[in-house]
C-alpha cells in the first residue's frame, strides 16, 4: 500500500491534439507508423482527482483509475470529477488526454512517481502513436518514431513550438463518430502496408520541408507537406473510413478550402474533425464566416484555436486552495 499525503486534490488540465498522420504505413525496417501532430489550446480536458468517494464517473474514467489502483494495492477510494471534457471519438485524442489526466493525478496523489511514458503502457494508450504523450508533456508539434517489433511507447524524437500567430480552425460533423475502439484494432489487421518508395518520399518531405518550415514559419512549405501526408494516409485508410476524409460534409468543407489556395487541411486521426491552418487571426476569421454562410449545416461546427506550447497543467490543492 503507498503512502499518500491526505486532504490534497490534483487538478489536472490537458488539451486536444491534431494527428496529422502517420509517415510509415510500410513498416519494412523495423519500425511501424511514425507520426506527426500538435497541441491545441482547446477543447479542453480537466479534471479534479482527489481521495474519497465522489460522483459516479463514465466506465472509460473508471477503467483507467482501477487498472492504476489494483496494480499498486490501493484500497482507498479515489474521485475523479470531470469539468470539461474533449469530445468523444471525434479524432481530437480525448481518451489518451483522460487517461494520462487521470494517470498523472494518480501518481501524484499517492507519491508513485510514474512517468507519462509508465502511464500509458499501464492504461494502453500508445499502441500506435506517441503524439498524445508528447503534447500532454510538452506541447507544441510533436513527431513519434513509431514502434518496434516489441510494441512500446512509441519515443518522441523531436518537439517544435507552434507559431503564435498561427490560427487552427476546427470543422466537426456533430452526427459522426469516428473510428476507435476494436473497430479501429481491425483496420489495421486488414489494410496491406503502403509501399515502401511512397513511404520515403514522404517522410523525406517531413523531415525536410515540413520541420524546417516550421522552425522558420513557412506555412506554404509547411502546408504543402502536411497536404502530402494527408494524401497518403487518407488513400491508405479510405476503403475503411469510406473516402480519404471520414465524414462528407467535412470533406466538401476541406475541398472548399483547398479551391480557394488554403494548402494546410486535413482530418485529425479517423476524424471526423478537420482542420485548417491560417497565417493570422484575421485571415482565420474571414474564412470562417465564408465557410459558416456557405455550408450552412446544423450538424457543423466551428471553432477558431492556437496551439499550446506548454503541455498539461497539474495543480496541487490542498482544501479548496491552489499550492502548487
Amino acid at each position: 500500500m503507498q503512502t499518500h499525503l491526505q486532504h490534497r486534490q490534483i487538478e489536472v488540465i490537458t488539451s486536444a491534439r491534431l494527428h496529422m498522420g502517420f509517415f510509415d504505413l510500410n513498416g519494412s525496417i523495423g519500425r511501424r507508423y511514425g507520426s506527426i501532430g500538435l497541441s491545441l489550446n482547446s477543447p479542453q480536458t480537466h479534471i479534479v482527482v482527489s481521495e474519497g468517494i465522489g460522483p459516479v464517473a463514465p466506465d472509460y474514467v473508471e477503467r483507467s483509475k482501477r487498472v492504476l489502483l489494483q496494480h499498486f494495492g490501493i484500497q482507498s477510494p479515489v474521485s475523479v470529477d470531470i469539468l470539461e471534457e474533449i469530445p468523444r471519438h471525434a479524432g481530437l485524442g480525448s481518451g489518451t488526454q483522460m487517461a494520462l489526466a487521470i494517470g498523472v493525478a494518480i501518481s501524484e496523489l499517492f507519491d508513485l512517481k510514474l512517468s507519462l511514458r509508465e502511464i500509458a503502457q499501464f492504461i494502453g494508450r500508445g499502441a500506435r502513436s506517441g503524439i498524445g504523450i508528447g503534447t500532454f508533456a510538452a506541447g507544441g508539434v510533436v513527431l513519434d518514431g513509431g514502434v518496434n517489433a516489441g510494441k512500446q511507447v512509441p519515443p518522441i524524437i523531436a518537439q517544435h513550438h507552434f507559431p503564435e500567430a498561427w490560427r487552427i480552425l476546427l470543422i466537426f460533423d456533430h452526427q459522426y463518430v469516428g473510428v476507435h475502439g476494436s473497430e479501429e484494432q481491425q483496420a489495421f489487421k486488414v489494410l496491406s502496408d503502403k509501399c515502401l518508395a511512397s513511404t520515403q518520399q514522404l517522410s523525406h518531405q517531413l523531415l525536410m520541408e515540413a520541420l524546417p518550415a516550421l522552425v522558420e514559419q513557412d506555412l506554404n512549405a509547411f502546408g504543402k507537406a502536411i497536404s502530402a501526408l494527408q494524401a497518403y494516409n487518407g488513400d491508405y485508410f479510405a476503403p475503411v473510413q469510406g473516402g480519404r476524409y471520414a465524414s462528407r460534409l467535412v470533406s466538401d468543407v476541406l475541398n472548399d478550402l483547398h479551391a480557394h489556395g488554403i494548402q494546410c487541411v486535413g482530418q485529425s486521426s479517423w476524424g471526423p474533425t478537420g482542420f485548417a491552418i491560417f497565417a493570422d487571426q484575421a485571415t482565420a476569421e474571414s474564412h470562417m464566416r465564408r465557410l459558416q454562410a456557405k455550408f450552412d449545416q446544423a450538424q457543423l461546427g466551428w471553432q477558431l484555436c492556437t496551439a499550446n506550447n506548454r503541455g498539461a497543467s497539474i495543480n496541487i490543492r490542498n482544501k479548496g486552495e491552489l499550492i502548487g
